[in-house]
């Protein structure tokens, strides 16, 4: 397996990305299909929300990954800025529209399970609303990186505002905490463990992991996509240089020349 500065090299990573997706796809889809199956039919429903829990196994994982997406999103920002990695700024690019995707997700997924729990679709809690400004983050991020034409000259601006925008994470996190919220607290990943029954924690896990797995297959695909999108758009800057040249050097040659002048 090629070492992590290895994979720095586009060239290794397009190779050893190559090999591992259709792997990873096709983990993700049977644990996904075995993790829904356990939490759609064979987890009992909860003695107090009854079938509605069972939205928990979609809503969970994708939110989880929404953050997740972010985190690395901000790692990558890092690697920009100080480490100068070739691949850092094709993964944050890469991953923002799957992280929008998995938080538009849990957004919808939390308004389902919020109307029969809640009474309604959408309430100003504090880790909605601060949830709901990362899928704004996301949005912005990706108009910014799409308004410069030179992926090089966005990669700095952009990497400084995930760096300023990675605070939202730790405020969602611990909203619950710091707010009296309608949101529940933690209840998996806490000091005391996790307050879920096994029967429906088993399940979620396989959710977890089928959406990392989902997760990572996607992030593969698209930074391969990147960079190969950048090499396109490398070849068409040089091989244009040479027609502007010539094209600047013809109305010299043209004035100077006999034929023009009669």
């Amino acid at each position: 397996m090629p070492s992590l500065t290895q994979l720095a090299n586009p060239t290794r990573f397009l190779d050893f990305s190559g090999k591992l997706i259709p792997w990873f796809a096709a983990a993700a889809a049977i644990v996904l299909a075995v993790g829904l199956y356990y939490g759609l039919f064979a987890s009992p429903p909860d003695y107090q929300q009854g079938d509605t829990v069972r939205i928990m196994y979609i809503h969970v994982p994708a939110a989880m990954l929404a953050m997740g997406c972010y985190t690395l999103m901000a790692a990558s920002a890092l690697g920009t800025l100080v480490w100068r990695h070739p691949l850092a700024d094709v993964a944050a690019r890469s991953a923002a529209p799957i992280g929008a995707a998995f938080t538009l997700l849990g957004l919808i997924t939390g308004s389902v399970w919020g109307k029969p729990m809640w009474g309604a679709w959408w309430v100003w809690d504090a880790r909605l609303t601060s949830f709901l400004v990362l899928f704004i983050m996301y949005l912005g991020l990706i108009a910014l990186w799409r308004a410069f034409d030179d992926p090089a000259r966005a990669s700095r601006i952009v990497a400084v505002l995930i760096l300023v925008g990675f605070v939202n994470i730790p405020i969602i996190k611990f909203s619950v905490d710091w707010w009296n919220t309608l949101h529940q607290s933690e209840s998996i990943f806490r000091m005391g463990g996790p307050t879920i029954d096994p029967s429906m924690l088993r399940p979620l896990f396989l959710m977890l992991g089928g959406f990392g797995l989902l997760f990572a297959t996607l992030l593969m695909g698209a930074m391969r996509a990147e960079i190969y999108r950048r090499r396109v758009r490398t070849a068409q800057l040089v091989a244009a240089r040479p027609r502007a040249s010539v094209a600047a050097a013809t109305p010299v040659s043209a004035a100077a020349s006999p034929a023009s002048a009669s």
